[in-house]
Order: C-alpha cells, then sequence, then structure tokens
C-alpha cells in the first residue's frame, strides 16, 4: 500500500471512531468518557511542544533524566518529568492511555486531523504564560496555544464537516493550566501593582477561554496556580529554605480571580460547564508527604547543590535520586510522576474541597 493510501485509511479509520463516540449517548466499558482532549498550559501539561521549538534558550525536556521512568519508554518525551506528567494522569482518568500527543509533533507527522478526531490535541508549551510578554520568544503563548487550536478546528472541519466537529468539541474535554509563569516573571511589589496585573491576566484569560468557547469548547477542566512560592528554586532564595509567602499570597489571589471571573463568564455562555482544580489546596489537604510516603517535599530528586535546584533543569550531570516516589518534585519547580498521579485522583475526583463547583469526573459527564 503506497503512503498516500496508508494516510487515508488511518483518517478513514479515525474519522469512523469520532463519529461512533459523537453518536454513542453513553459511555461504553473500555471507552473513553470524552471524544477527545485537548490541553493548553505550560510545562506541567507540555508533552513535548517545545522540543520543535528553535532557540538556545527555550526550555526543553529533552535530555536525561527526563523520562527516566516513563513506563515502556524510559528516555525523554519532552514531559518534565520523570515519567508521566497531571495531564497524562487526567487523560487516563478520562479512558486514554496518557495524554494527547504535541501539536507540532501531530504536524511534522501529518497526523494532526487524525488525533484531533479521535484522541485530542496537546498544545501546552514549557514556559508560556497567559501573557505573550511571559518568557517572549521562548514558548508558545497562550494567545498562540488559541490560534493552533483554530487552525486544528479548520482542518477537522475539511476532513469531517463544520456540521459534526462541533458535536464533537463540545462533549470534549478542555484542560488548562497556566498563570504561574506570569507570576514567576512579573514579581509585583505594590497592592496597586498587583491589582493591575490580576486584572490584565484575568481579562486575558477570560479572553481565551471565551474564545475558545466561540470555538466549540463546553467542558473545561481548570487547573488553578498552587504554591509558586513553594518550589526548589524559590525556596532557595531563602537562607533557611522555607517558603516565599509573600509569592503565595500571588497565587492565592489570582486563583481566587479566576474563579470569580468563571462564576461570572457561566450565565453568559449558554452551555458552559467547568471545573476549578484547586492546585493549592491540594497541595495541602493531598500533599501530606508522611502519610503519603513521602520523605522530601522540599527538594528536587533530581539537580545540584543545595535542595537540588543551584543547577536548573535536570540534566545527565545533576545528582539522581535513587527512589523518585519519595520526592514530591522531580526538578527544581516541576513534580514527579508520583506527585502529579495523586494531584490527578484529587482533582478528578477526590474531595469536594479540590474542585469547584464541580470535580473533573462530574465534568466529563454532563
Amino acid at each position: 500500500m503506497g503512503y498516500a493510501a496508508m494516510k487515508g485509511l488511518v483518517l478513514l479509520l479515525a474519522l469512523v471512531v469520532a463519529a461512533l463516540a459523537v453518536g454513542a449517548g453513553s459511555v461504553q466499558p473500555g471507552k473513553p468518557m470524552v471524544p477527545a482532549m485537548f490541553v493548553l498550559g505550560d510545562s506541567t501539561l507540555d508533552v513535548g511542544n517545545n522540543n520543535y521549538l528553535p532557540g538556545k534558550d527555550v526550555p526543553r525536556a529533552n535530555m536525561p533524566f527526563y523520562g527516566i521512568d516513563f513506563p515502556g519508554r524510559p528516555k525523554p518525551t519532552g514531559r518534565f518529568s520523570n515519567g508521566y506528567n497531571i495531564a497524562d494522569f487526567i487523560a487516563q482518568k478520562l479512558g486514554f492511555d496518557r495524554s494527547p500527543t504535541a501539536y507540532l509533533a501531530l504536524k511534522s507527522r501529518n497526523y494532526l486531523v487524525a488525533s484531533a478526531l479521535v484522541r485530542g490535541v496537546s498544545y501546552a508549551s514549557a514556559g508560556a504564560g497567559i501573557l505573550d510578554s511571559t518568557n517572549a520568544g521562548n514558548n508558545i503563548p497562550l494567545s498562540k496555544q488559541l490560534h493552533y487550536f483554530a487552525s486544528t478546528k479548520v482542518e477537522m472541519e475539511a476532513a469531517w464537516g463544520s456540521r459534526n466537529v462541533p458535536k464533537i468539541l463540545a462533549k470534549s474535554f478542555f484542560l488548562l493550566g497556566i498563570g504561574s509563569n506570569d507570576l514567576f516573571q512579573t514579581k509585583p511589589q505594590t497592592p496597586a501593582e498587583v491589582a493591575t496585573l490580576y486584572a490584565t491576566l484575568i481579562s486575558n484569560y477570560s479572553a481565551a477561554i471565551t474564545d475558545l468557547y466561540g470555538m466549540g469548547a463546553r467542558k473545561f477542566g481548570i487547573i488553578n496556580v498552587g504554591r509558586v512560592g513553594c518550589v526548589p528554586i524559590v525556596r532557595l532564595l531563602s537562607a533557611t529554605g522555607t517558603c516565599n509567602e509573600n509569592l503565595n499570597n500571588y497565587s492565592v489571589g489570582f486563583a481566587s480571580a479566576v474563579k470569580s471571573a468563571l462564576a461570572g463568564l457561566a450565565p453568559k455562555l449558554p452551555g458552559f460547564a467547568y471545573s476549578i482544580g484547586d492546585s493549592f489546596a491540594a497541595t495541602q489537604t493531598t500533599f501530606n508527604p508522611r502519610s503519603l510516603g513521602f520523605k522530601s517535599a522540599d527538594s528536587a530528586c533530581c539537580g545540584t547543590g543545595r535542595l537540588g535546584a543551584e543547577g536548573g533543569l535536570c540534566t545527565r550531570n545533576a545528582t539522581l535520586c535513587t527512589n523518585r516516589d519519595a520526592y514530591v518534585f522531580w526538578d527544581w519547580v516541576h513534580p514527579t510522576q508520583r506527585a502529579a498521579e495523586i494531584g490527578a485522583k484529587g482533582l478528578f475526583d477526590g474531595p469536594a474541597e479540590l474542585t469547584w463547583p464541580i470535580s473533573f469526573k462530574q465534568l466529563a459527564q454532563k
């Protein structure tokens, strides 16, 4: 079979599966809860988009020891983790094997439409922010991730029809996790600067969510910013290795602003459904280090120097802990595979205080 014919057959099979997914009235045993999952966000969700970006300052997880525990493939995958990240575990909760593939990887393989129709696409990019100015030039900012989704939708409609694609998108799960990098980079000092930053971030974030809604998205799973003042790279700035509570307070304030903004959007957008995952509460409620077997909640498993955070990203020359499951943090800022798994479980079907107004599971079932 020639390449063109094979590619056509793959697309045809994908379209058939997509039609079955859209036509199903309920979740079938062994089938995903939703037709597809679309992911937008930063490094906590990135599954390899940054590997395709040019530039020496682009953050990439394409070197050992990243991916050392990735199931069936112990090598770097573009995830900022020793294995799976939180997008993978939420995807598994939805019934998929892992997160959808990175957009730029799919484009390079000419497989974008087939994946978008039956599994979804990840647009997440390490270093990305809600603002285009955040780490500018070294990531795919949220605005460009939206542009990529829009172009994906156009290709989906060309293959499957403008009447069918909205049905797929309306039932799909849109996972968003972004904002931490904006807080890291901006570092507001005065109450007025904080208020201005919140207003700008919320305006852009609300516009992005509204744009996604306008393109057909209806189910939004939002992972709010967590305790960014307690990651190893921030603790390193303290002589005693303590958290930066000012930065944590910014996170709390921003998370509260997101919650208010979505509550305000909902009445204006018919059919709009959402769940906010409270990462800050999750780290307080779920990450009880001792009860869960963690031995370290402040140091990087893979790194160099004090708290494993002095040398930047995890590299082949870094010191690697022997028991990755005993650490909350994999590198200077990102969680380990086990921490991500526990976090995803809490946000999907954990205690009610971790999600609002419904859980990720309830959102998927709507």
